[in-house]
């Protein structure tokens, strides 16, 4: 049963539909390559199109109604957002639930340290990756810097042309036959990782009590002084790193213990492209798995009167098992839709439970697309491929479907039913080969509360990468069958 191509179905408004949002979407994934950042951009978009805070709703105790539209944050790095149906919530949601979290580099509490003249910063990395991937890339530095006077700093290094940009060093070829005669996986230990940030030493002779501080940081100044002071009197011993720690101060008023409550993050530098000659694909880092918050995103914000309420989930941690306060086992979504419930005049535990169980969710997320490059791991007709669509997977899971959730036949049926009268461009599909491996997603965790949930989005190549590879075409499909989901009854 192959799927036909979408490129060939399009008329001239649904291309020019699909460059419009495709255009969008690299604009969104390469301005927003962290959760925190992702999340501040959907709220900004969402309170846009009237969505208000729930928070505020409870405090002032307003109820909600058909409708209206609401969004509730967690903790900067998870946001619900909901738009009340006709339907009462006890009957049931339509969900659509993706991660915003991507494998990435995590700077250590501790990383600063330097070696024959060169200052480094250990990382630790975050969710599954190739580490040979990651060496002699230009590297960017995002995330925040929270101080103990409760303050926090924002830090984005490496995005902007004039901005200096990071790299993790490799052995030259000439060098590396040791290294040639390994497993792939143990060309670049764990522990290797490490940011090359600075070879300048700082002169200590030259050092000014007066340094100047940058335009727009007066209300750190009097830190980054005692800051730059510190790191002064540390260049005897460390050099490089204490220049390092000099611009730190002058830059972020911060000093080398403020590492100790910071969340930053190493993520390829630069942004995404069209790629290709005919410029029908998209090469961009964090593809996994924002291709699908955005496209969830935007379908919930085209979302006006359902019949049903449509909610959209965009959640942490999925990378390393959804595990933590902002990952989808922690109970911000359950507790946000008792919140919910109460402002629309359903009370009870026993009404929020009918609520759940009577859901239907579409866990958002990435599947691998066929490579013919590395076509032994893929079973050929139960793959996905490029240009064809929006990819359901019925199970995840390894092996013997271990970890997955697998949709019934039923619910099946009922997307399927979806997507062809919404005209949507839809396949199915396994990840590869039985035996060849396996991953899993958020569908499982939503489906203990007995609602149907089936795993679909946007063929992937490249998975995990720095740099992914997606179709314009399966991105815009994913738009549409989004769209369709969230507007049927």
């Amino acid at each position: 049963m192959e799927r036909p191509n979408a490129w060939q179905t399009y008329s001239a408004d649904q291309l020019e539909e699909l460059e419009r949002i495709t255009g969008d979407y690299r604009a969104f994934i390469s301005d927003n390559k962290t959760e925190r950042e992702a999340c501040a951009s959907a709220v900004e978009l969402a309170r846009a199109a009237g969505y208000v805070d729930l928070a505020d709703c409870v405090r002032d105790g307003r109820t909600v109604h058909p409708g209206d539209k609401v969004y509730a944050v967690n903790r900067g790095k998870s946001l619900l957002l909901a738009v009340i149906g006709r339907e009462g919530l006890e009957h049931g949601v339509n969900i659509l639930g993706a991660h915003i979290d991507s494998p990435r580099l995590d700077i250590k509490q501790n990383p600063l340290d330097e070696r024959d003249g060169l200052a480094y910063l250990d990382t630790h990395y975050y969710g599954g990756i190739k580490k040979y991937q990651w060496v002699t890339l230009p590297l960017a530095i995002h995330g925040v810097v929270a101080r103990k006077d409760g303050s926090v700093v924002t830090v984005a290094v490496g995005e902007d042309p004039a901005d200096p940009v990071f790299a993790i060093t490799d052995i030259l070829p000439h060098l590396g036959r040791e290294q040639a005669e390994k497993k792939a996986g143990d060309f670049i230990d764990g522990e290797m990782l490490d940011l090359l940030v600075g070879s300048r030493p700082l002169d200590e002779g030259a050092e000014k009590k007066d340094d100047a501080v940058p335009a727009g940081a007066d209300t750190v100044a009097a830190d980054a002084a005692s800051a730059g002071s510190d790191a002064a009197s540390a260049g005897a011993d460390r050099p490089a790193a204490s220049f390092f720690l000099k611009v730190v101060a002058d830059k972020l008023g911060c000093d080398e213990e403020d590492f100790l409550s910071a969340e930053l993050e190493v993520v390829p530098a630069g942004r995404a492209r069209e790629m290709g000659a005919d410029r029908s694909m998209i090469l961009g880092y964090g593809q996994d798995d924002r291709v699908c918050a955005y496209t969830s995103l935007l379908a919930q914000l085209a979302c006006e009167a359902p019949e049903r309420t449509a909610v959209t989930l965009l959640v942490d941690k999925e990378e390393i098992g959804s595990v933590g306060a902002t990952g989808m086992t922690s109970r911000f979504f359950e507790n946000t839709m008792a919140e919910l419930m109460e402002l629309a005049g359903v009370s009870g535990d026993l009404a929020l439970r009918r609520c759940l169980a009577g859901s239907r969710m579409l866990s958002s997320d990435v599947s691998a697309a066929f490579d013919p490059e590395f076509a032994g791991v893929f079973e050929k007709k139960n793959s996905a491929f490029l240009g064809h669509g929006l990819a359901f997977n019925k199970f995840t899971g390894a092996r013997g479907k271990s970890g997955s959730n697998d949709a019934d036949a039923e619910y099946v049926a009922y997307i399927r039913r979806v997507m062809d009268e919404g005209g949507v461009h839809y396949q199915t599909c396994e990840l590869g080969r039985v035996d060849a491996g396996g991953g899993g997603t958020i569908a499982y965790i939503l489906a203990k509360y007995g609602m149907q949930v089936i795993d679909c989005g946007v063929p992937v190549l490249s998975m995990h990468a720095p740099w992914e590879v997606t179709s314009k075409a399966d991105v815009y499909e994913a738009y549409r069958g989004y769209v369709a989901f969230l507007a049927t009854k």
